[in-house]
């Protein structure tokens, strides 16, 4: 008796949460910053994007860098708990996202006098069946990938300090 072809494993497919930080990070891009570092990892936990605002006349005694961000990415489904992932970034969210910028910051020194904020990304994102009607995306901010359309739900720049 044949085989069945074997289902892609679980590690080789996107993750819904990594489909929202690629869209938010390509958004990012269009909306012209440099994206830095993505996932990036440390003992206290992850940054999801970091990106930077290249300074207009950068001088060679200051850094390139006007402005670096950190962004936490929430992607959900509609019908989530948790108003599309505000609600899960509470203060022992922040602390530990503060934690893991602090690394990230000694761990790129020449960094570490720019102004950096906070800002917090929310993802819708509906499975798709059938054909895809690009007529009901309204102008939003939309990706389609893997089955999924996303909607750049709301971005808050210096969501918490």
């Amino acid at each position: 008796m044949p085989r069945s072809p074997r289902s892609p494993s679980k590690t080789t497919l996107p993750t819904l949460g990594s489909l929202g930080e690629n869209f938010v990070a390509r958004w990012a891009e269009a909306e012209g910053w440099v994206i830095l570092e993505r996932q990036w990892h440390c003992r206290w936990g992850e940054l999801d994007l970091v990106m930077g605002q290249r300074s207009p006349t950068p001088s060679p005694s200051v850094t390139e860098w006007e402005l670096i961000v950190f962004v936490e990415i929430k992607t959900r489904s509609s019908g989530n708990w948790d108003e599309n992932g505000a609600l899960a970034i509470t203060s022992q969210k922040q602390a530990k996202l503060w934690r893991t910028a602090e690394l990230f910051l000694s761990a790129h020194p020449t960094w570490a006098e720019v102004p950096c904020r906070f800002d917090v990304a929310l993802v819708l994102s509906q499975r798709l069946r059938g054909e895809i009607d690009l007529s009901q995306i309204n102008g939003k901010t939309v990706a389609i990938a893997s089955g999924y359309r996303l909607t750049l739900q709301e971005y808050i720049p210096a969501a918490f300090s």
